[in-house]
């Protein structure tokens, strides 16, 4: 990205968020190349906010084909058959996001994600994945440059967000000073790794709820789990909190309940974590800003979102 200058009809289109974040940020925003796989409602919120701000390309994966479902959340698709009869949800959504701003480039790449090999990683600069990921992650870390990693997920009224951005060099501005900072991420292997009894007494009962019990219920992911497996996924939080030294009331029953019936996404919810997940990314690729580390989490419940730096001290200090 270093070395292209933009165009007169770049500047003249983003004039405005050149005067918010100036224009080496736009230059890097401008020459940036986004790819996301999953175009569920979360992601379509967040594809639309960098689509505006102008990034150089938007690459999309989701060869699912439509349905009722996925076009209730998600804004990109037309309730009309005629409009995406035929077409996977990923072509549909580029369709969309065409519209939205001309001097980005969005494509569709067909395939699964998790067996492509590190040159298709290559091409990018942000890796985005619906829903959690530790495959994607580690092909990500393993490439030779610097690729930011996300993973977003939303269940009914609560959301989460999840980021890697390896070892990330940013500025920030205090009064009239500019600082050079730098942050250490771990990856997602790591951050879940972590045992509970080394986190913050209050941190948030979502993070145990969706990368504790969840994540380990009978091998599967968050989204495959039903109402069915509700007595086991207690069971499992009962044990999980005995053997890491946690209140079980910390992690109600009936936040479990309510995870595992609410498997649609509340489009409300979408919008709010959608846009928090644009805005780190437009972070990270300025390198303006601090920005999150290293899971975010929203519940409509609380009526607020939370911060959690989930990593083991003692590796971070090496």
């Amino acid at each position: 990205m270093d070395g292209e200058e933009l165009t007169e009809q770049e500047t003249a289109l983003y004039d405005r968020q050149i005067r918010v974040w100036g224009a080496d940020a736009q230059r890097r925003l401008s020459k940036s190349h986004i790819l996301v796989c999953g175009m569920k409602g979360t992601v379509a919120e967040f594809c639309k906010n960098i689509v505006l701000a102008g990034v150089g390309s938007l690459t999309l994966m989701d060869d699912r084909v439509v349905t009722e479902e996925a076009w209730s959340a998600n804004f990109l698709i037309p309730p009309d058959e005629n409009v995406y009869g035929g077409k996977t949800i990923a072509e549909v959504c580029c369709d969309s996001l065409k519209d939205f701003n001309p001097m980005v480039r969005v494509s569709v790449e067909k395939g699964d994600l998790s067996s492509l090999d590190g040159e298709f990683y290559d091409k990018f600069d942000v890796v985005v994945v619906s829903c959690c990921s530790k495959l994607i992650n580690e092909k990500c870390r393993k490439l030779s440059k610097r690729v930011a990693f996300y993973t977003v997920d939303c269940r009914d009224s609560c959301g989460e967000i999840f980021v890697d951005l390896q070892n990330h060099k940013y500025s920030k501005q205090k009064i009239e000073e500019t600082i050079e900072c730098q942050l250490q991420y771990p990856s997602f292997e790591e951050a879940i790794s972590v045992p509970w009894r080394a986190l913050p007494r209050k941190a948030s009962k979502l993070y145990f709820a969706l990368r504790g019990v969840f994540e380990e219920a009978e091998g599967r992911s968050p989204g495959e789990i039903s109402i069915a497996d509700l007595p086991a996924v207690l069971k499992l939080k009962k044990e999980l909190c005995e053997a890491n030294a946690l209140n079980a009331s910390h992690v109600t029953d009936s936040l479990l309940e309510r995870l595992i019936i609410g498997t649609r996404e509340f489009p409300p919810v979408c919008a709010v974590v959608g846009g928090i997940l644009g805005q780190e990314v437009i972070k990270a690729i300025s390198c303006k800003g601090e920005p999150l580390k290293n899971f975010f989490f929203f519940d409509v419940m609380d009526g607020k979102g939370v911060v959690e730096d989930v990593s083991n001290p003692k590796k971070e200090s090496k």
